[in-house]
């Protein structure tokens, strides 16, 4: 059964850091890409980051690149969003979410923003980010 479990949300002012920690356990020994993504009230889930874990590649959306960074510690099943310089904006609830093994031309197609949620067959349950002014 797999299972991925966010934490490190909390509340900061702008300017601010967070980092986030999805937990993965149940994943086969296999790559998969994984993805950080973000749902603000009465808007749609986007894509913030996506980690394909064969590669350790990994890539960040434009608009958020200058402050966001994703990382995985593999001995510890573990990816990471290191978030700096937080924004009100950025208030959200983060999702963190894995393919089925492969995901490689999940990876690739991130990069050109042409994600879809179905894409993502397992996903945590969110961590709150709140950023105030």
């Amino acid at each position: 059964q797999v299972q991925l479990v966010e934490s490190g949300g909390g509340s900061v002012q702008a300017g601010g850091s967070l980092r986030l920690s999805c937990a993965a356990s149940g994943l086969k020994s296999s790559p998969y890409c994984m993805g950080w993504f973000r749902q603000a009230p009465g808007k749609e889930r986007e894509a913030v980051a996506t980690f394909y874990t064969g590669f350790g590649r990994s890539y960040v959306d434009s608009s958020v690149k200058d402050r966001f960074t994703v990382s995985q510690d593999k001995a510890k099943r573990t990816l990471y969003l290191q978030m700096d310089n937080l924004k009100p904006e950025d208030t959200a609830l983060y999702y963190c979410a894995s393919t089925e093994p492969g995901g490689w031309s999940v990876f690739l197609r991130s990069q050109s923003g042409r994600l879809d949620r179905t894409d993502f067959a397992f996903w945590g349950q969110g961590t709150q980010v709140t950023v105030s002014s």
